[in-house]
């Protein structure tokens, strides 16, 4: 494979994955992202009661030509991760701490039930 080829992932027109665990307690659902060397204003946070996104952008910390380079392993550019939440979720409530490359989401459980249960009545006409 060419060093072309090899770097395509790289260029800055592809939107990178970010990857993220998932998991809840008696309250609440965690999200949790490793995003090193992003700042938090350079992460934006979308967030219904169903779907959040996260979109962030990483910049190089130095200028470089690309022939320059040994190895350029490291994705720099923008990138994004949209989760199908899967409970019910109170997205008023949320929120997000950035701490040592760590972004750690908070978003309450939806306390209310949305399933109505209602009797069907007999038509005895």
């Amino acid at each position: 494979m060419s060093q072309e080829n090899q770097n395509d992932w790289l260029s800055e027109e592809t939107e990178g994955q970010l990857a993220i665990d998932v998991y809840q307690d008696e309250h609440s659902v965690y999200i949790l992202a490793p995003i090193a060397g992003v700042s938090a204003a350079d992460i934006d946070i979308s967030i219904t009661d169903e779907v959040i996104t996260i979109k962030g952008s990483r910049h190089p910390g130095h200028e470089v030509a690309g022939e320059k380079h040994f190895t350029k392993e490291c994705y720099w550019g923008g990138f994004s991760r949209s989760y199908v939440m899967p409970i019910a979720v109170n997205s008023d409530q949320s929120k997000a701490t950035m701490k040592d490359g760590l972004l750690r989401i908070e978003i309450p459980k939806d306390e209310k039930v949305k399933t109505k249960v209602i009797k069907v009545n007999a038509d005895t006409k």
